[in-house]
């Protein structure tokens, strides 16, 4: 007989893990344990156990597209996992599983399959990423972000979800934020970030166009760690900061536009925000190529502009800014247009549906 247990899986960056954090809530509140399974030395740990959830960590290999010497060794790694996994999945007898993806929880899913346990994932992404692809015929549901998405998936187990948001970054404040940053004046507020690691190029072109920008904006800058310009630290209007955790919700609500990379989760915080924004893609030089889908979507049911990396220059920046401001009213009745509500709430009764049917 299963036990009234969730285990949830993910890892390899924080975006792996911070959506199945909005997810638990949910499953705590209708009287489920949640265990977690991760790698053994990932982001993924030090997340989880701050949370004080159980956490197993298992062995872990690296799926790569590319050659790599690593690539003879980490199957090892994976088959190691994967006897981990089924060893943890037999003992707490998890009524269902749910995976949001990365090279880790590829054993987890395949162990849970083993077991009969039902499992649930969850691709961020337009086309789904490596992991997810082995995972698929192992799942009973594949939960997705955006609509064109589920053409890939077969078998009818794709489901429309959208991606879990952050409750926490619904609740910020402009007052905090505008107190954070020291901001004397109500100029428009932009709110500039690259990723969980700051983008140097976008860094760059920002700066470019500091002193014109200044004049008619105030500018967030979350520009990554080691990225701060000590020179820019004390002109009026501008703050940077290197990284933001809890402050993040204030500085959102405070920004009356948002210049991003395009990942999933960060986009579909500025959708859930209604935030207009500018959204400049990892070119396909460093990856695979799916912040440009993302972002691509986005454009075309009017909810971002976008400008690919190789068009960006520091003039292209300073005009799409003014575009955006002067038509960001359009951009925020296309967003308000969305239909789907709480990501993280259908995606737990999707998960609480299977657990109940292997109780």
């Amino acid at each position: 007989m299963k036990s009234k247990k969730i285990i949830f899986t993910g890892g390899g960056s924080a975006g792996h893990v911070t959506p199945n954090l909005a997810i638990m809530p949910y499953v705590e509140i209708c009287g489920y344990e949640i265990i977690y399974i991760g790698s053994k030395e990932g982001i993924e740990k030090d997340i989880i156990n701050e949370k004080k959830y159980k956490y197993y960590g298992i062995s872990s290999g690296k799926l790569r597209r590319y050659f790599d010497v690593k690539n003879f060794t980490d199957p090892f790694k994976v088959l190691v996992g994967l006897k981990e996994a089924y060893n943890i999945i037999k003992a707490e007898k998890p009524a269902a599983i749910f995976s949001k993806g990365g090279f880790v929880s590829v054993p987890v899913v395949i162990a849970g399959a083993m077991n009969k346990v039902p499992v649930i994932t969850h691709e961020s992404d337009l086309t789904p990423g490596l992991a997810n692809k082995i995972s698929t015929p192992f799942c009973s549901c594949v939960c997705v972000t955006f609509p064109e998405t589920l053409e890939h998936i077969k078998k009818n187990k794709g489901v429309l979800t959208g991606t879990p948001i952050r409750e926490e970054l619904l609740r910020g404040d402009k007052i905090t934020g505008k107190l954070i940053c020291g901001f004397k004046d109500n100029k428009p507020v932009i709110l500039v970030v690259g990723g969980s690691l700051g983008s140097s190029f976008i860094n760059t072109k920002l700066r470019e166009m500091l002193p014109k920008l200044i004049n008619e904006f105030n500018i967030i800058h979350i520009c990554g760690k080691e990225n701060a310009d000590e020179k820019l630290r004390y002109i009026e209007g501008y703050r940077q900061f290197q990284y933001v955790d809890k402050e993040l919700s204030h500085l959102l609500a405070l920004a009356d536009m948002v210049i991003s990379r395009a990942g999933a989760n960060s986009i579909y915080e500025l959708l859930a925000l209604k935030k207009p924004n500018l959204l400049i893609p990892l070119s396909k030089l460093s990856s695979r190529g799916d912040q440009i889908l993302n972002a691509k979507s986005f454009e075309r049911q009017g909810y971002s502009m976008v400008i690919e990396e190789e068009q960006l220059t520091g003039e292209r920046l300073l005009e799409a800014i003014y575009e955006l401001y002067k038509n960001r009213s359009s951009y925020v009745k296309a967003m308000e247009k969305n239909s789907i509500k709480n990501s993280a709430e259908i995606i737990a009764q999707l998960i609480l549906k299977e657990a109940q049917k292997n109780l």
